[in-house]
């Protein structure tokens, strides 16, 4: 029984704690999206017929006014429907003709749509002030780590402990300064001034022209000494205000970093086969589960701006592709007929999931790498 009892709780340890953070992770984010449409359908005076956490048979829910508000079984995506939004029934949910959605105008069709995208970014945001004000700013600290075979900084004597205080005169408290530092020098030597233990020293290195890998995975030349930061961070305690500019920059840079991601993509300078499904967002939510709240939570932020953006693409099904209809609903001053509509919706469907199952085939083939 004790052997039981213990190989239960490895499993548990080993997979409970990263499945449960999954499901926490991935349901907040989509309660979040969803709660972003019915605040926008209530706050216009549309009537919502249901409020799901959770797809398929109801498993859960209590009825407060003319809305239900459910957990279903599928721990994996939600839904607001509102009244007149999938079917011509309104006075027999209770409801009137004014609060219908198919009654409303195209611009309120299409504040309603933006609003579950716009949760999620508003939600990155909260995140990133949230643990800014807790936290404090992380700054990873100019520490060498690794240092790459017959590079400049090898041959001066540069040790994995270091801290680079200097580059040419100029003071250095980041590790960000040292790629731009050396990156400015166009290849001249540099005086780069070093601390080793309770030891000033000064050393000289020469640049060279090498190939390094970018954030998207594409090969870049660039000036480089040949040093890897070792990830040693520090703390900068920001006040309430500060941490939440902080927190705009980098959910604005996180919103850069997708859409260059995805241009490039569509360009063909990234990969095909980098693309991730949700076999590897549920083992990256797990390995940042066991790492810690904090890191669990900026990746909880770095998933909702995806989330946000995904959504916003102008593909049928997708919240873009409602924005699209009633763009155009609003340029031609008449609705795209429903033929059209409907063929859009089945193209759109087909090739999400067309791209799930290229993403999911994309996680399985990394397991054999």
């Amino acid at each position: 029984m004790a052997n039981l009892m213990d190989f239960l709780l490895h499993i548990f340890t080993a997979y409970g704690v990263p499945a449960l953070a999954v499901v926490l992770v991935l349901g907040g984010l989509i309660f979040f999206h969803e709660l972003g449409h019915f605040i926008a359908n209530r706050s216009m005076g549309i009537g919502v017929v249901t409020f799901s956490l959770g797809m398929g048979p109801r498993l859960w829910g209590f009825t407060r006014g003319k809305t239900e508000y459910r957990l279903s079984w599928l721990p994996i995506g939600g839904y607001v429907s509102a009244v007149g939004e999938y079917s011509d029934e309104v006075e027999e949910l209770g409801f009137t003709a004014e609060e219908a959605v198919c009654n409303r105008p195209a611009w309120q069709r299409l504040i309603m749509a933006f609003a579950g995208p716009f949760a999620n970014l508003l939600l990155a945001w909260l995140l990133y002030w949230g643990i800014t004000f807790a936290c404090g700013l992380a700054v990873t600290l100019p520490v060498v780590g690794g240092i790459m075979e017959g590079s400049a900084a090898q041959e001066a004597g540069l040790q994995p402990g270091d801290s680079i205080v200097s580059i040419d005169g100029r003071p250095v408290d980041r590790w960000g300064q040292v790629p731009q530092y050396v990156g400015e020098s166009g290849g001249k030597t540099l005086s780069v001034g070093i601390r080793r233990g309770d030891e000033l020293l000064a050393l000289s290195m020469t640049p060279r022209r090498m190939a390094r890998t970018n954030l998207f995975g594409e090969e870049e030349s660039a000036w480089l000494i040949g040093v890897q930061a070792s990830g040693a961070t520090r703390y900068e305690p920001q006040g309430f205000w500060a941490s939440a500019a902080i927190g705009l920059q980098r959910t604005w840079a996180i919103i850069d970093f997708t859409l260059t991601s995805l241009k490039k993509l569509i360009a063909g300078s990234v990969p095909a086969d980098s693309v991730g499904g949700p076999i590897l967002i549920a083992q990256m939510l797990g390995d940042q589960a066991q790492m810690g709240l904090v890191p669990l939570l900026l990746l909880a932020a770095l998933i909702s701006v995806n989330l946000g953006l995904l959504n916003l693409l102008p593909v049928p099904v997708l919240d873009g592709g409602v924005i699209l209809f009633c763009l155009i609903e609003i340029i031609l001053r008449r609705p795209v007929p429903e033929k059209i509509q409907d063929w859009a919706m089945r193209f759109g469907v087909a090739l999400l999931t067309l791209l799930m199952v290229f993403a999911t085939f994309n996680d399985v083939m990394r397991w054999f790498r």
